[in-house]
C-alpha cells in the first residue's frame, strides 16, 4: 500500500497547526490572551507571517483551538489516574497510589508554572464566552470522574473540583507553590 502525495501535506499541515497552537500557549504565558495576533503566533512558530491566519480565521478560532488542546490533554490525564484509582488510601502493594500519582502530577505542573498559566488564562475566558465552555466542562468532568473513584457524595465531588482549580490558581499567585506532600494532603483531606 502506497500513501499519496496529499497525505504528506496534510500530515505537515496538521504539524504545522500543532506548532502554531503551542505558540499561542508560549504567547499567552507570556503577554496574555490580549498578546495574541496571528503575526505573533506565526513568529512565534517560526512559520510565515499569513501560516497562522491561514489555518485560523480568526484569533477566537486560535485561542479556541489552544483551549481546547490544553483542556482535552488534561482531561485525558486525568481520566488515567482515575482509572488507576481503586478508591482507597494505599495499593495493596504499597506503593504509590493514585491520590500521590495525582498530587505529584499537580506539582509537576506547578513547577513549570507558564504553560499553566496560559491555560488559566484561556480557562477564564471561557467565564465571558460560553462557547469556550465545552472543553472546560471535559476538565471539569475528568475532574469529578476521579472523585467518583473515592466519593459518590455530590459534595465532596465538588468540593474536589474546586480545590483542585483552587490549588493549582493560588499556586500561580505565591512565590513558593505548593509540594506534592501538601497538595497530597489536601487531596486526602477532601476524598478521604
Amino acid at each position: 500500500m502506497t500513501t499519496s502525495p496529499t497525505d504528506g501535506r496534510l500530515l505537515k499541515g496538521e504539524l504545522r497547526r500543532q506548532e502554531l497552537i503551542e505558540a499561542t500557549l508560549q504567547v499567552v504565558a507570556r503577554e496574555g490572551v490580549a498578546g495574541v495576533s496571528h503575526r505573533a503566533v506565526a513568529r512565534e512558530a517560526n512559520q510565515p507571517a499569513t501560516a497562522a491566519a491561514y489555518y485560523f480565521k480568526s484569533i477566537d478560532d486560535l485561542l479556541t483551538a489552544a483551549l481546547t488542546v490544553c483542556m482535552d490533554q488534561d482531561a485525558e490525564r486525568m481520566r488515567r489516574l482515575a482509572e488507576s484509582a481503586d478508591g482507597s488510601p494505599e495499593s495493596a502493594d504499597g506503593s504509590p497510589e493514585s491520590l500521590t500519582a495525582l498530587a505529584e502530577l499537580l506539582a509537576n505542573v506547578m513547577g513549570g508554572p507558564g504553560r499553566l498559566l496560559a491555560e488559566y488564562e484561556l480557562y477564564l475566558l471561557a467565564a465571558r464566552r460560553p462557547e469556550l465552555r465545552t472543553s472546560t466542562g471535559r476538565w471539569l468532568e475528568a475532574l469529578a470522574g476521579y472523585a467518583l473513584r473515592y466519593t459518590d457524595d455530590p459534595v465532596r465531588v465538588q468540593t474536589f473540583t474546586s480545590v483542585v482549580d483552587g490549588l493549582l490558581l493560588q499556586g500561580l499567585l505565591t512565590d513558593t507553590p505548593p509540594t506534592a506532600a501538601e497538595f497530597e494532603a489536601v487531596l486526602r483531606h477532601v476524598l478521604l
